[in-house]
């Protein structure tokens, strides 16, 4: 039988209608950028308002708008401290891009035009253009058009499935130290940069053990590489502070943001530079090539400073620190007794459900059962976005769900676990 398309109409909060007037629960926040919830009407009034007043002007031959000046200005304020520069693209598959080519520009400038080698991690996603696939480490995604040369991968922090006896702080030194000898089997001569997301989100939600980025950022500091953190997913909130670095303690010298950003309401993403960056591509580079037609749309940059001052008006990423996420978290662990679950872990607004076939030993299913995919198909029908990365089931909703929605979030789960379970014989 051929299956049809679920054709979305509308959206309030963080619930969609289909076609078929069924009332769905978007745990996954879109693609983790509705971040504001939907039905904002003050974002698509900024919107119109800039449309009316000012549709469209590049940001080249040193010409700019009022929504990118502020904009630029309130990123700042709100960026840890060594960020006072951005760069404006329309995605965070841009802003890879512009990592990419800045970091090894920064290092030609310094000098050094040998340092081109890219260090990311197994299972990372960083995007799907070809720069932002090769940084990426899904091996699906290499297989499907080929990757950049000089980009490396390194296990990632994935203790439930890679920690075998050691405890998570364990763990973390252990497979962070990995970077450091890649360094050293490559030649310090020749590294670049690190790159990695606060928590990997396409990847399962892959939360690293406390002791993990303080020693990555050691041995970044030591062998003096730059360090990117990847923001696109965890920025503008969805860890209960307005940046994973900020969460993580990273101290970052490069900071792809784009998703929660605007919400999703308009296309629009950055790339956050770092003092030490920025001078030296001010100071030693001139022009630095590199750009896009509609980088810093007048309309995007407004609904984005718009939807920056509703998370600070209505305090919503306080209220995600300090109240919902501690509740979703409490709910989200009661799912790890679940027969079908073997681990259940989150952060903030983020979490993942490990299915395994035992709970004792975490032996998974074979890949061809699917038994993510199963699970991923009773959520379509029973009215809950619960995305499923192999046998990993994911969540990512909106920051202003509320503790009766986030009651109603578990309820489907625990519906679509015991509908899982039973059709696998479980």
């Amino acid at each position: 039988m051929e299956k049809g398309t679920r054709v979305i109409t509308n959206a309030d909060g963080v619930y969609l209608w289909d076609s078929d007037g069924n009332k769905i629960l978007d745990a996954m926040a879109g693609l983790w950028c509705i971040n504001v919830g939907y039905g904002r009407k003050e974002l698509a009034d900024t919107a119109y308002e800039q449309l009316r007043e000012l549709p469209y002007y590049n940001n080249f031959f040193q010409t700019t708008h009022p929504p990118a000046i502020e904009l630029s200005k309130t990123l700042v304020d709100i960026s840890p401290s060594q960020f006072n520069h951005i760069f404006f693209t329309n995605s965070g598959s841009e802003a890879i891009d512009t990592v990419v080519r800045m970091v090894r520009y920064y290092w030609a400038l310094e000098g050094k035009p040998e340092k081109t080698v890219i260090i990311s991690r197994e299972n990372a996603y960083h995007g799907s253009t070809v720069a932002g696939s090769s940084l990426g480490g899904m091996k699906l995604m290499h297989e499907q058009g080929g990757i950049l040369t000089d980009i490396e991968h390194i296990a990632q922090p994935y203790w439930f499935g890679n920690g075998g006896k050691l405890s998570p702080d364990e763990f973390g030194i252990k497979i962070a130290k990995d970077l450091e000898a890649r360094i050293k089997k490559i030649g310090e001569s020749r590294i670049a940069a690190f790159i990695g997301e606060p928590v990997q989100g396409a990847g399962g939600v892959i939360i690293p053990p406390e002791t993990y980025w303080p020693e990555i950022q050691r041995i970044c500091d030591k062998y003096g590489i730059l360090l990117i953190a990847d923001e696109v997913i965890c920025g503008f909130g969805r860890l209960g502070e307005w940046f994973g670095s900020d969460y993580f303690s990273i101290h970052a010298d490069l900071m792809p943001i784009a998703k929660g950003m605007s919400s999703g309401y308009l296309p629009i993403g950055g790339l956050m530079v770092g003092d030490r960056v920025a001078n030296t591509l001010i100071d030693k580079g001139g022009d630095f090539n590199h750009g896009f037609t509609y980088s810093g749309h007048p309309a995007a940059c407004a609904v984005a400073l718009k939807n920056i001052c509703i998370l600070k008006e209505e305090n919503i990423i306080d209220t995600v620190k300090n109240e919902t996420s501690p509740y979703l978290q409490k709910r989200w662990l009661e799912l790890g007794s679940h027969p079908l679950v073997g681990e259940a872990r989150g952060v903030g607004m983020v979490g993942a459900l490990e299915l395994v076939k035992n709970k004792e030993t975490k032996e998974g299913f074979p890949e061809k059962q699917n038994v993510g995919m199963v699970c991923r198909d009773f959520c379509f029908n029973n009215g809950l976005v619960m995305r499923a990365v192999a046998d990993t089931m994911i969540i990512s909703p909106p920051l202003i769900i509320s503790n009766d929605e986030i009651d109603d979030l578990i309820a489907k789960a625990r519906l679509c676990l015991n509908l899982t379970a039973e059709k696998i014989g479980l």
